[in-house]
């Protein structure tokens, strides 16, 4: 699949305008706070009606504005489909191929994106909390089920937060809210291990390849119920630690063990690489991490998923851009950069280039490769 066109209205800096995409390559440049983020972004609400960006819409709405809305215009299996998100200040209404849908969950298993930010190659060194985000963000697209179930978990994890607020434990309901609790958020561990199993072999392969053999990665998922393969086990046991550190949760006021505290350990050759890894070694294991989404959306829905190249490229030296996209042939690519550099863009065929100025983009020539530098000595 693959974008042809976006049409903005008050989205961010954009009032008005229709961006026209090449099939392959789309190389977006300009100087910073010009809106090239802002592009990628309307592309991004697409697939999830999140942005990557933000948690809250109405930051998406152009400044003094009321509403803003974004319609893209994609093919898929032969078809021109169009998802179109409108954001006011008090809502959001999503039209799919010119039918309102009731809920957000309809935008799942319509169009695949992968977004890469300077924040995932934070992935490894954050807090856990992005560790899960980046599991949750491509479960969500890959099986709408789960984001059904991950949406029902955090509504039943913020009645059982109040209750403990509370003080004074009302037991009944609060046994209520521990058997949804555990009901759901055992869905969740399952799918969660089942993901990290099959992305760690993925992800592994990819890793020997950018270090030619010289490490080895490796992934864990870390529950913090201890983790059952049966559901029916694994929920009883949940419910049985919610019951024992009750009184220890009711102390602190919210919920200590879920999937909501769960985590991914990453190591190299053995060596937890949140704790020990050098900077390199963890942009490389983010990278692998990356690249590997992208190959699991293929392999399970049967065609390669749109990337968004949030100003990346500068972030890697020059031998991990170039494995980057040499590995990305069947893919539709969005890249961002204030600035370039000649040979590498250059050897990228099948492009479109656009300069974005002020909340305006323009395709321009490829003579805007050759004006620019691009800062390759970052690793």
């Amino acid at each position: 699949m693959y974008f042809t066109e976006i049409k903005l209205r008050n989205f961010r800096n954009y009032k008005e305008q229709t961006v026209s995409f090449h099939p392959k390559v789309n190389i977006i440049t300009g100087n910073n706070a010009q809106g090239k983020t802002n592009l990628l972004e309307s592309l991004y609400i697409m697939s999830l009606g999140k942005s990557f960006r933000t948690n809250k819409d109405a930051e998406m709405i152009g400044f003094e504005e009321g509403f803003c809305s974004a319609k893209s215009t994609y093919m898929k299996e032969g078809r021109e489909r169009s998802v179109e998100i409108i954001l006011s200040r008090v809502g959001k209404s999503i039209i799919i191929d010119g039918s309102k849908a009731k809920k957000s969950s309809e935008l799942l298993d319509k169009i695949y994106i992968v977004a890469f930010t300077p924040e995932d190659m934070k992935i490894v060194k954050d807090e856990p909390e992005r560790r899960r985000k980046f599991i949750d963000r491509e479960l969500c697209q890959l099986k709408p089920v789960y984001y059904k179930n991950l949406a029902r978990y955090k509504k039943v994890l913020i009645q059982r937060n109040s209750l403990l607020k509370e003080g004074s434990c009302n037991e009944e309901l609060m046994e209520i809210w521990e058997k949804s609790l555990a009901e759901y958020g055992s869905r969740i561990i399952i799918e969660r291990k089942h993901f990290v199993d099959k992305i760690k072999e993925v992800s592994k392969e990819i890793h020997r390849s950018i270090t030619d053999e010289k490490e080895e990665l490796d992934l864990f998922y870390e529950a913090s119920v201890p983790y059952m393969e049966k559901r029916e086990d694994l929920q009883s046991a949940f419910i049985e630690k919610l019951k024992k550190e009750r009184k220890r949760d009711i102390y602190r006021g919210n919920t200590g063990y879920g999937p909501h505290k769960d985590d991914l350990k990453i190591t190299i050759d053995g060596v937890d690489v949140r704790n020990y890894g050098s900077q390199g070694q963890q942009r490389t294991a983010a990278l692998s991490l990356k690249l590997s989404e992208i190959h699991i959306i293929r392999e399970e829905k049967k065609e390669a998923p749109v990337l968004l190249l949030d100003d990346v490229l500068s972030e890697l030296d020059e031998k991990r851009q170039k494995f980057l996209l040499n590995n990305l042939s069947d893919v539709q690519l969005f890249i961002t950069a204030a600035e370039m550099k000649g040979n590498l863009w250059n050897s990228l065929p099948d492009k479109r280039i656009f300069k974005v100025e002020e909340g305006n983009a323009n395709s321009c020539c490829d003579e805007i490769l050759e004006e620019k530098r691009f800062d390759n000595d970052k690793i």
